[in-house]
């Protein structure tokens, strides 16, 4: 019989815990977001190049199917969105294969809203806030632009420096041979390794205007600086730890699906299997989702912080491999 049964986080963490996400209901309770609970399983995975979905076969009415374990309830709430559910925020569990460390695991717990006709700096002052409610001594806020970040940290722009350039630097800094990597891989790796490390040392910091080929499920605007696209969405950082990725979400159906087949055709050229478009999801789009901005957080991450525990599995009842 196995010896390692107990569980990853103590019985009093725990308690912690459930006091931590009762502090989270009340948050969205007072400002009248509705909570919901989307399925686990859906038709349609997540196309990310960079994530990795779990899928499963199963008996269902139409046979058997593929179905895929959700690495967030996005296209699940966004459906009820187009339903006119209004404002609405979920604790939802998603899974991402090959994710397991000190600040991942294959399941954890999602905290997701959305807020029809928010402006993004408005859930930007939402987001803060909710953090601040489980970290009052965070210290001030920051708003820090990707671009400027690369420019302050690396001495390079990362909009305009020749990809050889970055290929170059993106190798001396992680020891790597980056020379097929492409530009996004490069930016990827000198924002983890030199970038990341740095952010919310002194209090939340906040990256607005990543590059456009990172918008995902975001708008695009112009930098007004020299009107090079850029993607409406922001990442929020604690203590050197990414929490929380938002976005002024997109609303065009032709665009998502464009962006869903982009996707699939990257996931091959990296030599990932394709994953299966949500086409719910585009008809929820096609009848119309209300404008807004949305955001996923990591909920243990967060109360990794709150409670000064060392990894994630400190604050689960039974973290991978344990599980």
């Amino acid at each position: 019989m196995p010896d390692d049964w107990q569980p990853t986080a103590s019985i009093a963490t725990l308690r912690e815990r459930a006091r931590l996400l009762a502090r989270v209901r009340a948050f969205f309770a007072e400002r009248d977001v509705l909570e919901v609970e989307t399925p686990v399983l859906g038709h349609g995975g997540s196309t990310d190049p960079h994530l990795a979905s779990l899928s499963l076969e199963a008996s269902t009415p139409g046979g058997r199917e593929r179905l895929w374990l959700q690495t967030s309830p996005e296209f699940h709430m966004k459906r009820l969105l187009a339903a006119g559910s209004g404002p609405i925020f979920q604790l939802a569990r998603s899974f991402r294969d090959g994710e397991v460390g000190r600040r991942h695991n294959l399941e954890f717990t999602m905290l997701e809203w959305y807020r029809p006709g928010f402006s993004l700096s408005a859930l930007i002052d939402e987001s803060v806030a909710l953090v601040r409610e489980l970290l009052p001594e965070a210290g001030p806020r920051r708003l820090r632009r990707y671009r400027e970040l690369f420019r302050e940290q690396l001495q390079v722009d990362p909009f305009t420096t020749p990809l050889e350039s970055l290929r170059r630097l993106a190798g001396e800094r992680g020891g790597l041979d980056m020379q097929d990597a492409d530009r996004d891989g490069c930016l990827d790796l000198l924002m983890g390794l030199v970038i990341e490390p740095t952010l919310g040392r002194e209090g939340i910091d906040v990256v607005i205007d990543y590059p456009a080929s990172q918008a995902a499920l975001a708008r695009k605007h112009r930098d007004p600086e020299d009107g090079v696209e850029v993607a409406a969405r922001f990442e929020l950082y604690v203590s050197g730890l990414e929490l929380a990725n938002g976005y002024d979400e997109l609303t065009d159906a032709e665009e998502q699906t464009s962006r869903f087949v982009e996707d699939n055709r990257e996931r091959q050229r990296l030599g990932h299997g394709e994953v299966g478009a949500d086409v719910r999801l585009l008809a929820a789009l096609e009848a119309g989702m209300p404008a807004g901005s949305g955001v996923a957080l990591g909920l243990d991450r967060l109360i990794q912080l709150a409670l000064g525990k060392a990894s994630v599995a400190e604050v689960m009842a039974f973290a991978t491999p344990r599980c």
